[in-house]
């Protein structure tokens, strides 16, 4: 039997918040030297697929409600924004720091993303009965 909220630790929420701004800021800055466009459509992406598309019982409100696998996905699609484009954006010296930070990102959302990964397509959001 599954939980019905999230196991979400402070930790993990306040990593995987500062890596979310790190993908918001870094990528349009990597992606402007090549096209203004690409750069604000990148921000629109991050910023509003996660807004829009949440799992029941991970977010108080959900607008259009995912099965968690899409949530991990979203998540992911952050972290690799953040390091990739601190990567092509910043110095070395910051984009190891960032690297280091999604590392831990990883490690503190386990909990979490086995929960995620744990919840099925029924209309509430809870994990399908076999």
């Amino acid at each position: 039997m599954t939980t019905q909220t999230s196991p979400d630790s402070r930790v993990a929420s306040v990593l995987r918040f500062s890596t979310e701004l790190i993908a918001w800021v870094a990528t349009p800055w990597a992606l402007a030297p090549y096209s203004i466009v690409l750069a604000v459509a990148s921000v629109v992406v991050l910023i509003g697929l996660p807004s829009v598309f949440q799992t029941s019982g991970d977010k108080a409100r959900v607008v259009v409600a995912v099965p968690g696998f899409v949530t991990v996905l979203l998540v992911l699609l952050q972290l690799v924004a953040a390091v990739v484009s601190s990567w092509v954006a910043w110095p070395t010296a910051v984009a190891v720091v960032v690297s280091v930070l999604a590392v831990a990102c990883v490690v503190a959302e386990q909990p979490r993303w086995r929960w995620l990964l744990d919840r099925g397509w029924g209309r509430s959001g809870a994990a399908a009965a076999d």
